[in-house]
């Protein structure tokens, strides 16, 4: 997994009014969970922009005061009108212990149900796992190869080693749908197919006749 060099400093005021003035001087408050108690901690808005806008997960390498560690982002609250960042949780990580995260979906092949004019859809871009940290991946890849048209990839048709998948079993991650050329080449499948009928049965009329 790739990893994120992120460094901070301990806040020591938490109440709503120190809040506001962290973020007035472009600092994401921040709380680093799995400790023994939770750190506060402030860091440069300019600083997330590379961890939080982007389609990959990282491994974050945190530095709060000069004490290092090993962290995943848990949530991320956003303003609701300005989409500004509100405030991260992270979440503290050992060697040893298994961590629930979302890794991006990525699709390999050439899909046949595409090949006949469907279009894959991917209907969940990225599934929350647990595993420990050192078998943690970019990207959890999916080939998509054998997929026809009107069939999809569920998660309990999945499997990645050292890996638990934590969505509904049922959950639909990859599908091929039925297009408006799918359903053109179809139509047109079936009717070359009466015409074929129809002619086949007009030369069988026509020699039964014949043999009259």
């Amino acid at each position: 997994m790739k990893t994120f060099d992120l460094k901070g400093t301990v806040r020591k005021d938490l109440g709503k009014k120190a809040t506001k003035q962290v973020r007035k001087e472009d600092l994401i408050p921040c709380v680093l969970y799995g400790g023994e108690s939770p750190v506060h901690f402030t860091a440069p808005i300019n600083d997330f922009r590379h961890l939080l806008y982007t389609p990959h997960v990282f491994l974050v390498n945190l530095n709060i005061d000069e004490k290092p560690c090993q962290a995943v982002m848990q949530d991320v609250q956003f303003h609701p009108v300005s989409d500004a960042v509100l405030h991260i949780d992270f979440l503290l990580v050992t060697d040893e212990s298994p961590v629930s995260i979302r890794i991006p979906v990525l699709t390999n092949g050439f899909a046949l149900g595409v090949q006949d004019g469907g279009k894959l859809k991917v209907e969940m871009r990225r599934l929350k796992v647990k595993a420990l940290p050192r078998y943690l991946p970019d990207s959890l890849d999916i080939d998509v190869t054998d997929i026809e048209l009107g069939q999809s990839v569920k998660v309990r048709e999945l499997d990645f080693e050292n890996m638990e998948l934590l969505d509904p079993r049922n959950s639909v991650v990859v599908s091929v749908k039925l297009t408006r050329v799918a359903k053109g080449m179809a139509a047109a499948d079936e009717e070359e197919e009466e015409e074929i009928e129809g002619e086949e049965g007009e030369e069988s009329g026509e020699e039964a006749s014949d043999s009259e």
